[in-house]
């Protein structure tokens, strides 16, 4: 199976082009995004400059996001979501608001989460887990032991607030790094799960 190429136009501000030809193991971890998702993330080429940068950020991400946890999948995209909207970052409000849309199977989840997260329709449980990762987001050095005494209330263990911790904070750093690049989410996104 041939490796996808590149985007024709660039997906950062920055010229760094992906490695060519691809690893013969990448090639297929974005052949199988491709056909999984229908595209290759832009933030994966963006790290494609330099394979060890592209492993490791794979291999956090599927970690944070796809392995065993008391947290859904659309719980993880949903912080994603309302961590990226208060940090304003472009791609990652764009991308996951798209995964959230297709989790949920509700359009106007991904929207309300992007835009105001406050007037979304959430259980008990999803409004504290979202609380604590916005707070975390604009203010960590003020999280007490209040916050996580909140969340067990909400019926999180103490290792979903470590995922939820790590998640919340998986994503500062990537919006930060999308924001300095310029890093433009791809459009096929825009019209995904509508």
């Amino acid at each position: 199976m041939p490796a996808p190429t590149p985007p024709a136009i660039p997906v950062t501000a920055l010229d760094l082009a992906p490695v060519d030809p691809l690893p013969e193991a990448t090639a297929r971890y974005f052949a199988l995004c491709a056909d999984k998702l229908g595209l290759v993330p832009n933030v994966l080429w963006a790290h494609a400059f330099d394979i060890d940068k592209l492993n490791a950020f794979t291999a956090l991400y599927n970690d944070l996001m796809l392995a065993p946890s008391g947290l859904t999948r659309l719980e993880r995209e949903m912080i994603a979501v309302v961590v990226s909207s208060a940090n304003r970052c472009w791609y990652c409000q764009v991308a996951h608001g798209a995964a959230v849309r297709a989790l949920s199977g509700e359009p106007a989840l991904g929207e309300a989460l992007v835009m105001n997260w406050r007037v979304a329709p959430l259980d008990t449980r999803q409004r504290a887990m979202l609380e604590f990762a916005e707070k975390l987001t604009l203010a960590s050095s003020r999280i007490a032991e209040a916050d996580r005494a909140h969340l067990r209330e909400a019926g999180f263990t103490d290792r979903d607030i470590w995922d939820i911790s790590a998640v919340a904070a998986f994503y500062n750093m990537t919006n930060r790094l999308a924001s300095a690049v310029a890093m433009a989410p791809n459009p096929d996104y825009h019209a995904q799960a509508r």
